[in-house]
């Protein structure tokens, strides 16, 4: 049984996380400036230092300073002395840098494929007929063994289905014109917003997320969206994407001693902004059944107001830091926050929950049975590791020596709908590992149900095996794994695009 984590204390009480109750998820709230990226910061520290490989968002640039020891200053120093903790010392973690756009870590990409039609509905932001002929459009390509996996390869396939809407009719149903140009104008969007450089391949393997060290601790994967949240609605679905693959991909592990891997969503409300209903009954579903894969997911945001009640009823772990109470409608969320926590008789929640200084916390954790305990005010105990951002030179040194180094970096451009449509056919990225080719004729006489020629070999690919604290691997071997995540199925055969989009019906290119 993993070691109690030590999360905040008063005069009289300590208060723990139990590792075999940390994947019951949770939630930290409160105001700005008030303390949720300490708290972040202690317990992404606490699961590493368990063995726990941890993700989380950096929507600050603050959260970096957990690869460097840091412990001296002042403040921490202060509460070091005022909640008596011995053997306090300096602690950095093991930490991977990424960046959807590049820059500040290693790419982070996915197929257009992985996405499936129903996240990427919500991210352009369609209506109901515009998501019906965007799956369409999916299908199409799915029935006709055109891999869709970055932008250019939607654009390409959309454009043929509205050029020739006529002859889909009968087999998929009426394709209308606006609604092609209004998904088109929408992606046109996406691209100005850098959405073109999360589109592609290599795709992610979410295997990476869950690298340890030699010495057995957590690796803190660390995503640098300070520019990212400049487009909330990408920021917000990349995310949603990322919960339903790790649901799709982990096995079931029912009781753990703990999770196999911790996921904290900061600025949580920008998930479920404008969010349809279908589709936040799929998130609700996840949330509650992902547990039992041995994920913890920790939702970050300044009220707790901003997380819908049906998934709020799930976070069973709370740290409440200060609600500013300046209007009725403050007032009322104050009211409503209080009362979601276990009472204390000697503490009177809603009054305390204004009075909370920095660093101040209603804390409410999951007991050996599972049940809440009663809330307690506490202060959080200070971080090990640097508060606050770290030198670009020190990020760049993190990001040539990660174990993911040259993995993700060099984009790959193989056959796909574009090039297939076009003409424009791809050279190899690498001679080890051949591109599939076919005729122009062959293809549209399948696509229209003429005479038709034989389906294109997929070529045999090594199988790859993973590690835990693997080296750096080649192009050939990441473009490799990459093909077979998205042709391991035969030419046409349609199976679940990702848990969210499967629900409603969607395929899946593996």
């Amino acid at each position: 049984m993993s070691t109690p984590i030590l999360v905040a204390r008063n005069k009289s009480t300590d208060l723990f996380l139990l590792p075999q109750m940390a994947n019951r998820h949770g939630l930290i709230a409160g105001a700005t400036g008030t303390g949720k990226t300490v708290t972040l910061q202690v317990l992404a520290e606490s699961f590493s230092s368990r063995g726990v490989p941890v993700f989380m968002a950096d929507v600050k640039g603050d959260l970096a300073g957990l690869s460097q020891p840091g412990g001296q200053s002042p403040k921490v120093q202060e509460r070091v002395q005022l909640l008596k903790i011995p053997n306090f010392s300096p602690l950095a973690c093991p930490v991977t840098f990424w960046d959807i756009f590049g820059e500040a870590g290693h790419p982070v990409r996915a197929t257009v494929s992985d996405m499936g039609p129903l996240l990427l509905a919500r991210l352009l932001a369609l209506n109901e007929i515009q998501t019906g002929v965007l799956n369409l459009v999916f299908k199409i390509a799915d029935d006709n063994g055109l891999l869709l996996l970055d932008l250019k390869d939607l654009r390409a396939m959309l454009n043929y289905v509205g050029e020739n809407a006529a002859a889909f009719t009968t087999d998929y149903g009426n394709v209308s014109a606006a609604s092609i140009g209004a998904i088109q104008r929408g992606l046109l969007t996406l691209e100005t917003q850098g959405a073109d450089k999360f589109f592609g391949e290599p795709a992610l393997n979410l295997d990476d997320f869950m690298q340890t060290t030699d010495g057995g601790r957590g690796v803190v994967n660390i995503l640098a969206a300070e520019k990212l949240m400049q487009s909330p609605k990408l920021y917000a679905t990349f995310l949603l994407w990322m919960l339903s693959e790790l649901f799709e991909r982990m096995p079931e592990a029912g009781d753990l001693p703990q999770p196999k891997l911790v996921f904290f969503f900061d600025e949580a409300h920008l998930l479920f902004n404008d969010i349809p209903t279908a589709l936040l009954e799929k998130i609700e579903q996840v949330v509650r059944l992902v547990r039992s894969k041995g994920v913890g997911i920790y939702f970050v945001t300044q009220n707790p107001r901003d997380i819908p009640d049906n998934v709020l009823g799930q976070l069973g772990n709370r740290v409440q830091h200060a609600l500013r109470a300046f209007t009725p409608q403050d007032q009322r969320a104050v009211r409503a926050a209080a009362e979601t926590f276990r009472a204390n008789p000697k503490l009177e929640t809603e009054s305390t929950l204004t009075q909370l200084g920095v660093g101040e916390a209603l804390v409410s954790l999951l007991d050996a049975k599972g049940q809440p305990t009663v809330v307690e005010r506490a202060f959080i105990l200070p971080p090990g590791s640097q508060i606050g951002p770290v030198a670009p030179e020190q990020r760049k040194k993190f990001i040539a020596e990660s174990i993911v180094a040259g993995v993700y970096e060099k984009v790959i451009d193989r056959e796909s709908a574009y090039e297939k449509l076009t003409g424009a056919h791809a050279k190899p990225a690498n001679p080890d590992v051949p591109t599939p080719t076919s005729s122009p004729g062959g293809f549209f006489s399948r696509l229209f149900g003429g005479n038709s020629d034989s389906a294109p070999a997929i070529p045999a690919l090594p199988s790859v095996a993973r590690k835990t604290g693997r080296q750096p691997e080649g192009l050939g071997t990441t473009m490799a794994k990459s093909m077979l995540r998205t042709m391991g199925s035969s030419v046409g055969r349609e199976i679940v695009r990702g848990v969210l989009g499967g629900i409603f019906g969607g395929g899946r290119r593996r």
